[in-house]
């Protein structure tokens, strides 16, 4: 039962963030792109300390490095797309 109800919770949550991301105007997604990068690199330091962890077991360190590689991916891309945002608006010489 509990299977089902989180099945239901991460679907509902992917239909409410695409909804939500696809009503964002062109000019709020820089400022909202820097605002995820600044979850992302709080998700990296959470992810490094679950690594980093021996309490929790061997599956949780691959789990915690995997969790380091995807998080840290998702910040350099989100700053790179940031970066590149940025420079459109930027005076041509």
């Amino acid at each position: 039962m509990d299977a089902v109800y989180l099945l239901f919770i991460l679907l509902l949550s992917i239909f409410v963030g695409f909804e939500l991301i696809q009503k964002v105007p062109a000019t709020l997604h820089t400022p909202l792109m820097s605002g995820a990068n600044a979850i992302s690199g709080i998700t990296v330091v959470g992810a490094l300390a679950l690594a980093g962890s021996d309490t929790m077991g061997e599956y949780a360190a691959y789990l915690g490095a995997f969790a380091v590689f995807l998080a840290t991916i998702n910040v350099v891309g989100g700053y790179l797309v940031t970066d590149r945002m940025l420079a459109m608006f930027k005076k041509k010489q």
